[in-house]
Formats: C-alpha cells, structure tokens, sequence
C-alpha cells in the first residue's frame, strides 16, 4: 500500500488562526541538516524516536552516546533501558546515495558485533567515548531517574548482547519509495532476536522560521525467539520463529493474526481486571498479545520471573518458574531447592522438582475448548488464583535468596 502523508497544521492557542508547516526538500537547499546534526538531536531528544509504537520492550531508552566505536564501523546512537535492552540507531540522509541492503547491512553489522560484547566491553567503550570513569551507563540512568542495581542490570545487559536482542532502528529525512522491502534480506539474520524498525523524521519549516520534525514508523518487524517449554505432564509451550513483517502480510494471514492477537488481549485483559494479589508491591504487567504475560520476580533486570500462559492445543492454562540461563536468575532459582519442601507445602497442586540441572515449579489444568465461556471462565479463576500463590511462595524467597548474593559478590569485590 502507498504511504499516505499529509502535512502538519499549525493551530494558534487561541483558534483563530491555522498555519500550514513547509516540507523542506532533502539536499542543502531544503533543511540543510547533517547526518550528524539528526544524530545528535536523537541523542539529545530520544524521544522523537517512537519505540513504544515500534517495540514497547525498549518504551524508556536512555542515551548513553553517539559515536560508540565497534570493529564494525562507529554506532551513531546508542542507548538503553533500565532494563539493560539495548537500542542501535543509524542515520541517513537519503539523498546520500546507498542501497538499502548497505544501509540494513551496516547496522545489522553492528549487532552481529554486539553479541561478542559483555557489559564491561561496553563499559569500557562508552568510558573512552565519554571521556568519564566508572561505570557510565549505570550512571547516566541513575542520573535519568531509574533505580538500578549494578550487579543485576550488568547481568541482563551482557545476556541481552550475547542473544542479540536489540532494536536496531534506521532513521531517515525523507526514505525513499522501495526501501521498506527488507523482509527478505532481514530474513537471513533471523539468527539475532532483534527488532527493526525503519523511521522517517522529515522536516517542516514552521511559520516562524522554526524546524519541526514528523517522525513516522514505515517498518517494524520482529524477531520472535522460538521458545519450547515441556512440562511434567507432557504440554509443551512453543512460539514460531520467524520475522514478522507488517508492510508485506497478505491479507489472509493479516486476519488471522489480527484476530489471535485479539483474542489473546480480551484473555488477558479480562484475566488482570479481577485479578486479585496479596503482594502489595507486586508489578503487574500490562495484557499482552500473545499467549502468556509474566510477572518479574526479584531484580529488575527481570532475570527469573513467573508466566503465566494460555496453549490452545492442547487447550491448557499453567503457571510455572522461569529464569534466564546463566543469569543471577537462574542462581536464584537452583537456591530455592534449599526451601523445596517448605514451596512444595505452600503450593500443594503444583511440580516441585530440583533434582533436574534445571529446577522446575509449574502447575497446568486441561479445560477443553478456550472458545467456550464455561472452559474460559473457569481457567481465568484457576490462572488468578495459581499465580496470586505462585507470588506469595516464590517472589519473597528469590528477593531474600538474590540480597544474599548480592552481598557476597560485594564482600568478596572489598
């Protein structure tokens, strides 16, 4: 479909007036802006990137710098959340003449780079870009307001890096007709579990001689981490990999994603409207699309937490532990085998098991057709209940279990 645009209405405070803003050519004699002059306006506005429209994931980036040097070539923007998600921009002028598999290439050659990196390679990297010492990254969140424990953001900013799961966003003046077809050659590199998005920011001339930039998401695909999950009784969870690319949907299977996607929100938004918790400070998430949300359990890097999910084949509802291999999750989860009879007590209808390398808690219940309203009802009130006591047994014990280790890695770094 042909994109549609239409120009930016000035309207005055008090309504009697409407100004029509400019659209300014691309070369020198319309904005007259720089590759670097864009760079440097999303380092110091990252906001008009549009993330949460794109990923909601990466809703939040803080800039850390531009410039960040890599062996692939020099990254123009880079920032992060407090949840150490990293966020890769490149900037084109479009009037500069490069194919859009060069320009795709570039940035997926940085990531590719990425994935080699731990948090201290970035540590150290960000240091000589910024000229300051210490742990920068850590800092300029802290300095933008967040909370963060170095330890545990540290450990989910090197898992991160080393999955690839980034969002890598080109960020354009004007993108030319023809650019947008990147499905295929994205599709190659679906090895990374990065999300992409491709964002026009042309410029306008307001009345008053001043610049306004209109930035419009015309790409976002995603790369969705195939997941397969077996529990005891033999369900399996499991998630299709594939990029997913909105522009380049046929019709068919745009209405058959639409409507999972809608079933599985009315689900889940139905499951946390009645949805019922003692743990006052218990975040809760927001309904998703898929087929399972989860609560963070201990840390905010959110490196173990409990999910909660739907399988419509079989037709099956559970709630298990779940936690990030090599993380201080997954350490916080072997731990809790110390309290095993005492979880196994509070959780009487669930799987205590941790005997297996990997520990498992999970509870599940076969309900028939999810279609029907009796089934529905029912697995929504078994779901609500479940996870409320999945939280009273296991958030407080991996909050205890990670302030231990948390003080053991300090004592041992004096």
């Amino acid at each position: 479909m042909k994109r549609q645009h239409t120009t930016p209405l000035l309207i005055s405070a008090d309504d009697n007036s409407v100004s029509l803003a400019v659209e300014l050519d691309l070369g020198a004699s319309g904005h007259g802006m720089a590759e670097s002059e864009i760079r440097d306006l999303i380092h110091k506005h990252p906001l008009c990137l549009p993330i949460a429209e794109i990923d909601p994931l990466f809703t939040g980036a803080v800039s850390i710098c531009t410039e960040l040097r890599t062996p692939a070539g020099p990254i123009d923007n880079f920032l992060v959340t407090a949840d150490g998600m990293p966020v890769i921009v490149e900037c084109k002028l479009w009037r500069n003449s490069q194919s859009r598999r060069e320009v795709v290439g570039q940035i997926l050659d940085y990531s590719k780079e990425l994935t080699k990196w731990s948090a201290s390679d970035v540590q150290r990297e960000v240091s000589r870009r910024t000229g300051r010492k210490g742990n920068v990254v850590v800092d300029i969140l802290r300095n933008g307001g967040y909370e963060i424990n170095e330890i545990f953001f540290n450990d989910a900013l090197s898992y991160n890096l080393r999955r690839g799961r980034f969002l890598l966003l080109i960020v354009g003046d004007g993108i030319r007709e023809g650019v947008e077809a990147i499905s295929d050659y994205l599709q190659a590199h679906a090895g990374l579990h990065f999300t992409f998005g491709l964002v026009e920011m042309p410029v306008y001339r307001t009345p008053d001689g001043g610049k306004l930039l209109v930035p419009r998401v015309l790409v976002r695909t995603q790369s969705v981490v195939r997941t397969v999950i077996s529990l005891p009784n033999g369900t399996v969870i499991a998630e299709e990999q594939s990029i997913e690319e909105e522009l380049e949907t046929s019709p068919e299977r745009t209405e058959i994603l639409i409507r999972r996607r809608e079933v599985n929100k009315s689900f889940w938004e139905d499951f946390l409207q009645d949805l019922k918790l003692d743990d006052p400070d218990q975040l809760v998430p927001k309904p998703s699309i898929g087929g399972k949300i989860t609560f963070k359990l201990g840390s905010a890097s959110g490196s173990a937490w409990i999910t909660v999910y739907r399988e419509v084949n079989p037709d099956t509802v559970g709630v298990f532990l779940s936690f990030r291999s090599g993380s201080i999750g997954e350490h916080t989860s072997q731990a809790l085998s110390a309290q095993a009879s005492e979880i196994k007590e509070e959780l009487p209808f669930a799987t205590v098991d941790f005997a297996q390398a990997r520990p498992q808690v999970s509870a599940t219940l076969r309900v028939g057709d999810l279609e029907d309203a009796v089934n529905r009802d029912r697995a929504l009130s078994w779901l609500r209940e479940k996870a409320n006591s999945f939280i009273n047994a296991l958030r407080p014990r991996t909050r205890s279990i990670e302030e231990e280790l948390q003080l053991g890695r300090n004592g041992r770094e004096q």
